[in-house]
């Protein structure tokens, strides 16, 4: 169904919109964080997506149920750690951090899927992916510490930073099990992940919700934020990363990790009232540079085999 559309050709311009959503995710999470808590956040947003991609999805699950039943636990990991663990784990840590702390840990994502790849499958990075990974980061470091490296002692580490950074690692992991991705179509593939995820997250958010430490406030804000939580960081984002990795590999794909921190610093000037400044500029040329360079490597990446 999804190869009628020529965007699922155009594997950057997917991994560009699926880190755009995810950087609304991570202001947004950090927005309604008192709110909800942590896990039920996330057991809200993936069941909502579950809702949303299910009617899309049914006839094709049916078709491909033989091949999802021999990749059952390879589907469990990919629940567990994609869609249940890091979702909970990222919320859980945008309660006690900052959105910027957060944007700044997931800059460390393609070193953090790199490492997974090479402990996994022995990968390994090629020069030129490297250097455009440090160059990306460098444009990160520019924005975030908003072109004065004083703003580093600023910064403080707190156990929300911890829960961000292990989210993260959940994540790497996930990221590089894609490679194993059973034969099936991307949205068959996402809608098993979810509905996985899904039952994983419930036994947990019954015992939060239960446990009488944590209330829940609905509130027209928080409803808005779920929906976009839903179908756009989560079908959208999730569907557009795993195509484009599909189609150009993890190494080309994870670089494109550095422009959440980018698109944040978008959002806040847009939405927040925040003033654009030269650094701005600087640092996306920075990050915009080494994602070019780290994703026109010359020579093949022992990262792209057909999943």
């Amino acid at each position: 169904m999804l190869a009628s559309f020529r965007l699922f050709d155009r594997p950057y311009l997917l991994l560009v919109l699926a880190n755009l959503f995810w950087a609304g995710n991570i202001v947004l999470g950090r927005y309604i964080a008192h709110d909800i808590p942590p896990v039920t956040l996330s057991f809200l947003r993936w069941a909502g997506a579950m809702l949303l991609i299910l009617p899309f999805t049914w006839k094709e699950l049916v078709e491909g149920w033989p091949v999802i039943r021999q990749n059952l636990v390879l589907f469990f990991l990919l629940s567990a750690c994609g869609i249940g663990s890091y979702n909970a784990i990222a919320y859980w840590g945008l309660k006690y951090t900052e959105a910027l702390n957060a944007l700044l840990i997931q800059s460390l994502g393609p070193l953090l899927v790199a490492l997974w790849g090479f402990l996994l499958w022995r990968d390994r990075l090629s020069p030129r992916q490297l250097g455009g990974i440090l160059t990306s980061l460098i444009g990160v470091v520019v924005i975030l510490m908003r072109g004065d490296i004083t703003h580093l002692a600023s910064l403080r580490f707190n156990i929300g930073d911890v829960l961000t950074l292990a989210a993260l690692v959940i994540y790497g992991l996930y990221a590089s099990l894609l490679r194993k991705r059973p034969d099936i179509s991307p949205l068959a593939f996402l809608a098993v992940t979810i509905v996985g995820g899904t039952l994983f997250l419930l036994p947990l958010t019954v015992w939060e919700l239960v446990s009488g430490t944590v209330t829940v406030n609905v509130t027209p804000k928080t409803v808005a934020t779920v929906f976009y939580m839903a179908l756009f960081a989560s079908l959208l984002a999730y569907l557009f990363f795993i195509r484009g990795a599909e189609i150009v590999g993890n190494n080309r794909a994870s670089p494109f990790f550095h422009l959440m921190p980018v698109f944040g610093s978008v959002i806040a000037i847009l939405f927040l009232g925040e003033t654009p400044h030269l650094f701005h500029a600087i640092g996306f040329a920075l990050v915009l540079s080494g994602v070019f360079v780290a994703t026109t490597a010359r020579t093949p990446l022992a990262a792209e085999p057909a999943p």
